[in-house]
């Protein structure tokens, strides 16, 4: 629900920028023509991250699905945490290491993949939990449901 906000927010935002873009190209000038077109295209690059985020979010909520179903989703309840609820740096990194360890002895399986992707989230490495979500998405594209 939150997101559904958010993207709402965003996109009344762009709208708004984009009337700020065509006043400046109604103007005439040349100062406010190329200003005017400069501004047009945030909200061009910003509809596009938000298709784009959306669609990485959804392929990532159906793998979240299709492995829950599976009962293979990962548990990290069993972790010790800090104060903040992070969990324990030390045991986030054991964790990690035992999903490394399956991704090297089947590269191929998306799950091993996505496993992998939330380790790196639970050890704090977001840029590669990220990228190696990508690779889960893509390598589950080849693999139909069963």
């Amino acid at each position: 629900m939150l997101a559904v906000v958010a993207t709402a927010a965003v996109a009344v935002y762009l709208v708004l920028l984009g009337g700020r873009a065509v006043e400046l190209l109604r103007v005439g000038e040349p100062v406010a023509v190329g200003l005017g077109i400069a501004v047009l295209v945030l909200p061009l690059l910003g509809v596009w991250l938000l298709v784009a985020t959306w669609r990485s979010g959804l392929a990532v909520q159906r793998l979240a699905r299709r492995l829950d179903a599976e009962g293979g989703l990962p548990d990290t309840s069993g972790l010790p945490r800090r104060p903040s609820g992070r969990v324990d740096r030390a045991a986030a990194d054991a964790w990690f290491d035992r999903y490394r360890a399956e991704v090297e002895a089947e590269p191929g399986d998306w799950r091993r993949w996505y496993r992998l992707a939330y380790a790196y989230d639970v050890a704090g490495d977001r840029k590669r939990a990220r990228a190696t979500m990508r690779r889960a998405v893509d390598l589950e594209a080849d693999d139909p449901p069963r």
